[in-house]
């Protein structure tokens, strides 16, 4: 049916499977005779057993999603798992999408190939409209298409960082439509930043009609992003939503997912990519899905839920602890701020040594975000470069709820970060007080002369 199964598959039937793959492959074959230049050859043992033996890759020199008569097992396992990822994505919250597939590059590369795709549609275009996001990899994959991104700086609402969309459409009507090579949005991403109006901007995009590529780095696991998704398509425009595999299936960074609603635009995609790809993204997230059932995936997604309140609630009353706030951004669904004001009052370098004091006590993923930095990125310079805003009022730290946090995990977090904060407030106290003996002493000092 090529769905993902409901209940999950145990270890020792999903090895049989794709050993049955395997040999499908011409490489596998007993009296194989070889003369080619990409034969399948592997040398050692270790790598062959990695594989499965599975060692054609995907695709042909023309099309990654084409099929390959010398590796018909292989074939068969990118069909499969491009049919059980879009089940999943359904499954996810957008029920409407009609196209998808793996493809072997991370989530910047992923939309350098959309960009490029539109290119062909679009040969006068030269600006991407970019909501401001800091976060390298999505900018880059941008600038190593080719195009110049225009940055649309978030406006703040109370503490959230949201779309600007007048700002839109004003550049839009400045720029000119036919001068734009799309919009490109961002559901999933670090607060005080939120996920993008996607309802709004894929209506101003249907209106102006230019392609809209959304960010969908790690949405997948989130029901609110991939419902913004679902409407942003319902009633406006969107041409394709790129997805990481490690950050919403629990596999080894190298894949994402390039899914949309248009099955020939989807393809179109697809042929864009040159030459053959590895099949290692593919046979992870294929073998994940077929270990986790649907009703495995869904325990997932529920518990990371599940997570976000609990952890929400502990770093509140720690905020509380300190003299601190929990930032207010009902708007995102997976990550949270705490403000770090007291400590940058009373420090410069407070705030970044906190983060390292929270890494080498092997707390990672936590981001703290001091007040004014400034970076240059491909020549473009962002002050305030991580806060998404060139002026946000205080400097903060984000902890994430993510797809297969548990409790132990929030617990150990909150636990470490407690201790480095009271540390702070000691060596504050500590300085204080040898602060004001000094100050006495010279008052001393000069009523004695």
């Amino acid at each position: 049916k090529g769905k993902c199964p409901e209940d999950e598959w145990d270890e020792s039937t999903i090895e049989l499977f794709l050993h049955e793959l395997a040999i499908m492959d011409s490489n596998n074959f007993l009296g194989n005779c070889g003369v080619g230049e990409r034969e399948g050859r592997v040398v050692s043992g270790l790598v062959a057993r990695r594989h499965y033996r599975l060692i054609h890759g995907i695709g042909r020199s023309g099309d990654i999603s084409a099929v390959q008569p010398k590796a018909a097992g292989s074939s068969l396992l990118n069909k499969l798992t491009n049919s059980i990822v879009l089940d999943v994505i359904k499954l996810a919250g957008v029920r409407t999408v009609t196209s998808c597939f793996v493809v072997p590059m991370a989530t910047g590369m992923s939309l350098t190939l959309c960009f490029l795709t539109l290119r062909h549609k679009r040969p006068k275009a030269k600006y991407i409209i970019w909501p401001r996001i800091d976060q390298k990899s999505c900018f880059k994959s941008m600038i190593t298409a080719g195009f110049e991104p225009v940055v649309i700086e978030n406006v703040l609402e109370g503490d959230e960082l949201r779309t600007d969309l007048k700002a839109v459409e004003a550049k839009i009507k400045a720029l000119g439509a036919e001068n734009i090579l799309c919009v490109h949005s961002t559901t999933s991403c670090f607060a005080p930043r939120v996920p993008d109006r996607l309802e709004e901007l894929a209506v101003i995009c249907a209106n102006y009609d230019i392609p809209h590529i959304v960010n969908n780095a790690y949405g997948v696991q989130s029901s609110k992003c991939m419902h913004l998704i679902q409407q942003g398509a319902r009633v406006g425009r969107i041409d394709a939503f790129v997805q990481s595999l490690d950050k919403n299936f629990m596999v080894p960074v190298g894949g994402a997912i390039i899914a949309g609603f248009n099955e020939s635009f989807i393809q179109e995609i697809s042929k864009m990519y040159p030459g053959r790809a590895s099949a290692s993204p593919s046979l992870d997230v294929l073998i994940t899905l077929l270990s986790l059932g649907t009703s495995g995936y869904k325990k997932l997604l529920k518990e990371r839920k599940e997570m976000f309140s609990y952890l929400s609630s502990e770093m509140k009353k720690l905020a509380d602890n300190h003299n601190e706030r929990l930032l207010d951004t009902p708007h995102n669904p997976i990550s949270l701020a705490m403000s770090l004001k007291n400590l940058d009052e009373t420090n410069d370098a407070a705030v970044t040594q906190l983060g390292s004091m929270l890494f080498t006590r092997q707390v990672s993923g936590a981001r703290v975000v001091p007040c004014g930095s400034v970076q240059t990125v491909n020549n473009y310079t962002f002050k305030g470069f991580m806060s998404h805003a060139n002026d946000y009022p205080c400097a903060y730290l984000n902890a994430a709820s993510a797809i297969g946090i548990k409790k132990q995990d929030v617990d150990v977090f909150l636990k470490r970060l407690d201790k480095c904060l009271k540390t702070f407030r000691k060596e504050a106290k500590q300085e204080k007080s040898t602060n004001e003996i000094s100050d006495t002493n010279a008052a001393t000092e000069q009523l004695e002369d």
